[in-house]
Protein backbone atom coordinates (compact mmCIF):
# COMPACT_ATOMS: atom_id res chain seq x y z
CA UNK A 1 0.00 0.00 0.00
CA UNK A 2 0.93 3.84 -0.53
CA UNK A 3 2.40 5.80 2.17
CA UNK A 4 -0.27 8.13 1.59
CA UNK A 5 -3.31 5.43 2.54
CA UNK A 6 -1.49 4.03 6.09
CA UNK A 7 -3.85 4.59 9.08
CA UNK A 8 -2.74 4.73 12.66
CA UNK A 9 -3.03 1.19 13.91
CA UNK A 10 -2.17 -0.20 10.67
CA UNK A 11 0.25 -3.18 10.99
CA UNK A 12 3.26 -2.73 8.57
CA UNK A 13 6.55 -4.33 7.02
CA UNK A 14 9.54 -2.35 6.81
CA UNK A 15 13.10 -4.30 5.92
CA UNK A 16 12.03 -7.32 7.41
CA UNK A 17 10.31 -6.03 10.59
CA UNK A 18 6.71 -5.83 11.44
CA UNK A 19 5.75 -2.72 12.55
CA UNK A 20 2.38 -1.36 14.37
CA UNK A 21 1.88 2.59 13.02
CA UNK A 22 0.94 4.73 16.20
CA UNK A 23 1.56 8.20 14.84
CA UNK A 24 1.48 9.62 11.48
CA UNK A 25 2.70 13.18 10.77
CA UNK A 26 2.19 14.67 7.65
CA UNK A 27 4.14 17.70 6.06
CA UNK A 28 4.53 19.34 2.46
CA UNK A 29 7.16 21.46 1.50
CA UNK A 30 5.80 24.64 0.51
CA UNK A 31 7.18 24.99 -2.58
CA UNK A 32 4.47 24.05 -5.78
CA UNK A 33 5.03 19.86 -6.73
CA UNK A 34 7.11 19.33 -4.14
CA UNK A 35 7.14 15.54 -2.20
CA UNK A 36 4.47 15.32 0.37
CA UNK A 37 6.43 13.23 3.44
CA UNK A 38 4.89 10.80 5.95
CA UNK A 39 6.92 10.56 9.05
CA UNK A 40 5.43 7.28 10.91
CA UNK A 41 6.20 6.19 14.92
CA UNK A 42 6.40 2.33 14.36
CA UNK A 43 6.87 0.68 17.16
CA UNK A 44 8.52 -3.21 16.32
CA UNK A 45 5.78 -6.06 16.95
CA UNK A 46 7.23 -7.99 19.06
CA UNK A 47 9.24 -6.07 21.13
CA UNK A 48 7.89 -3.00 21.17
CA UNK A 49 10.81 -0.74 20.21
CA UNK A 50 10.48 2.70 18.59
CA UNK A 51 11.42 3.04 14.98
CA UNK A 52 10.90 6.56 13.20
CA UNK A 53 10.12 6.39 9.74
CA UNK A 54 9.82 9.26 6.48
CA UNK A 55 8.46 8.06 3.63
CA UNK A 56 7.27 10.32 0.56
CA UNK A 57 3.59 9.62 -0.36
CA UNK A 58 4.04 7.35 -3.13
CA UNK A 59 6.31 4.59 -1.30
CA UNK A 60 4.93 1.61 -0.62
CA UNK A 61 4.75 -0.30 2.76
CA UNK A 62 3.47 -3.89 2.46
CA UNK A 63 1.02 -4.01 4.99
CA UNK A 64 0.67 -7.53 7.33
CA UNK A 65 -2.69 -8.83 8.75
CA UNK A 66 -2.63 -8.73 12.62
CA UNK A 67 -5.08 -11.37 14.27
CA UNK A 68 -6.29 -10.74 17.69
CA UNK A 69 -7.57 -13.95 19.20
CA UNK A 70 -9.22 -13.77 22.34
CA UNK A 71 -7.47 -16.61 24.60
CA UNK A 72 -6.66 -17.61 28.17
CA UNK A 73 -3.47 -18.40 30.34
CA UNK A 74 -3.59 -22.15 30.69
CA UNK A 75 -0.25 -22.58 32.38
CA UNK A 76 3.64 -21.89 32.39
CA UNK A 77 5.99 -24.27 30.01
CA UNK A 78 9.51 -24.22 30.99
CA UNK A 79 9.48 -20.06 31.32
CA UNK A 80 7.02 -19.90 28.42
CA UNK A 81 3.33 -18.89 28.70
CA UNK A 82 0.89 -21.13 27.31
CA UNK A 83 -2.54 -19.18 25.91
CA UNK A 84 -5.35 -20.99 24.78
CA UNK A 85 -7.70 -19.82 22.10
CA UNK A 86 -11.10 -19.13 23.37
CA UNK A 87 -12.60 -20.34 20.25
CA UNK A 88 -11.07 -22.70 18.74
CA UNK A 89 -8.69 -24.00 21.71
CA UNK A 90 -5.54 -23.72 19.49
CA UNK A 91 -2.24 -23.49 22.03
CA UNK A 92 -0.03 -20.30 21.72
CA UNK A 93 3.37 -20.63 23.47
CA UNK A 94 4.89 -16.95 24.28
CA UNK A 95 8.41 -16.41 25.19
CA UNK A 96 9.22 -14.60 28.04
CA UNK A 97 10.66 -11.90 25.87
CA UNK A 98 7.02 -11.56 23.96
CA UNK A 99 5.31 -10.54 26.93
CA UNK A 100 7.95 -8.77 28.60
CA UNK A 101 6.47 -6.46 31.67
CA UNK A 102 2.96 -7.78 31.29
CA UNK A 103 4.08 -11.03 32.85
CA UNK A 104 3.21 -9.54 36.18
CA UNK A 105 -0.42 -9.17 34.98
CA UNK A 106 -1.08 -12.77 33.81
CA UNK A 107 -3.07 -14.95 35.98
CA UNK A 108 -5.67 -17.64 35.77
CA UNK A 109 -9.38 -17.45 35.09
CA UNK A 110 -9.17 -14.03 33.50
CA UNK A 111 -10.85 -12.32 30.46
CA UNK A 112 -9.70 -10.04 28.31
CA UNK A 113 -6.43 -11.59 26.55
CA UNK A 114 -5.57 -11.47 23.43
CA UNK A 115 -2.81 -12.84 21.44
CA UNK A 116 -2.12 -10.78 18.28
CA UNK A 117 -0.88 -13.25 15.73
CA UNK A 118 0.47 -13.15 12.33
CA UNK A 119 0.24 -15.65 9.79
CA UNK A 120 -0.53 -18.01 12.58
CA UNK A 121 2.26 -17.28 14.67
CA UNK A 122 2.07 -15.45 17.91
CA UNK A 123 3.87 -11.70 17.82
CA UNK A 124 2.57 -10.08 20.84
CA UNK A 125 0.05 -10.16 23.97
CA UNK A 126 -2.70 -7.40 24.71
CA UNK A 127 -3.62 -7.31 29.00
CA UNK A 128 -6.92 -6.52 30.14
CA UNK A 129 -6.81 -2.96 32.08
CA UNK A 130 -6.95 -4.54 35.20
CA UNK A 131 -6.91 -7.67 36.53
CA UNK A 132 -7.27 -9.60 40.37
CA UNK A 133 -3.70 -10.53 42.00
CA UNK A 134 -3.32 -11.67 45.47
CA UNK A 135 -0.91 -9.89 48.13
CA UNK A 136 1.19 -12.54 49.49
CA UNK A 137 3.63 -10.04 51.51
CA UNK A 138 3.08 -6.59 52.73
CA UNK A 139 3.74 -5.10 56.14
CA UNK A 140 0.95 -5.11 58.72
CA UNK A 141 -1.22 -2.30 59.22
CA UNK A 142 0.29 0.23 61.90
CA UNK A 143 -1.59 0.67 64.65
CA UNK A 144 -2.50 3.99 66.04
CA UNK A 145 -0.97 5.35 62.69
CA UNK A 146 -2.61 8.58 62.18
CA UNK A 147 -5.80 9.15 60.20
CA UNK A 148 -3.94 10.39 56.96
CA UNK A 149 -3.58 7.52 53.96
CA UNK A 150 -0.58 6.03 53.78
CA UNK A 151 0.62 3.36 51.76
CA UNK A 152 3.15 0.88 52.10
CA UNK A 153 4.92 -1.74 48.97
CA UNK A 154 3.12 -5.13 48.89
CA UNK A 155 4.48 -8.05 46.90
CA UNK A 156 1.63 -10.23 44.75
CA UNK A 157 1.29 -13.50 43.70
CA UNK A 158 2.51 -13.02 40.39
CA UNK A 159 6.32 -11.10 41.38
CA UNK A 160 4.97 -7.70 40.94
CA UNK A 161 5.38 -5.23 43.81
CA UNK A 162 2.51 -1.74 43.90
CA UNK A 163 2.30 0.49 46.75
CA UNK A 164 -1.13 -0.52 48.07
CA UNK A 165 -3.54 1.53 50.78
CA UNK A 166 -2.28 0.42 54.88
CA UNK A 167 -5.23 -1.46 55.67
CA UNK A 168 -4.77 -4.05 52.80
CA UNK A 169 -3.17 -7.38 54.40
CA UNK A 170 -1.74 -10.53 53.28
CA UNK A 171 -3.81 -12.86 50.86
CA UNK A 172 -6.72 -10.38 49.89
CA UNK A 173 -7.20 -9.77 46.21
CA UNK A 174 -6.80 -6.43 45.04
CA UNK A 175 -7.45 -5.29 41.39
CA UNK A 176 -4.00 -3.32 39.76
CA UNK A 177 -4.40 -1.39 37.04
CA UNK A 178 -2.17 -2.69 33.95
CA UNK A 179 -1.65 0.59 32.40
CA UNK A 180 -0.25 2.32 35.12
CA UNK A 181 0.54 -0.68 37.06
CA UNK A 182 -0.91 1.17 40.12
CA UNK A 183 -3.52 -0.19 42.97
CA UNK A 184 -7.07 -0.20 41.94
CA UNK A 185 -9.03 -1.22 44.84
CA UNK A 186 -9.98 -4.41 46.69
CA UNK A 187 -11.27 -7.30 44.39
Amino acid sequence: MKASDVKKGNVVEHDGTVYQVRDIERSSPSARGGNVTFRFTLYSIPGGRKFDLSLRADDELREMDLVRRAANFSYMDDGAFVFMDAEDYTQYLLSPELVGDNAGYIVEGIEGYYVQVIDDAPVGLQVPTSVILTVIDTAPEMKGSSATKRNKPAKLNTGIEVQVPEYISNDEKVWVNTLTGEFAGRA
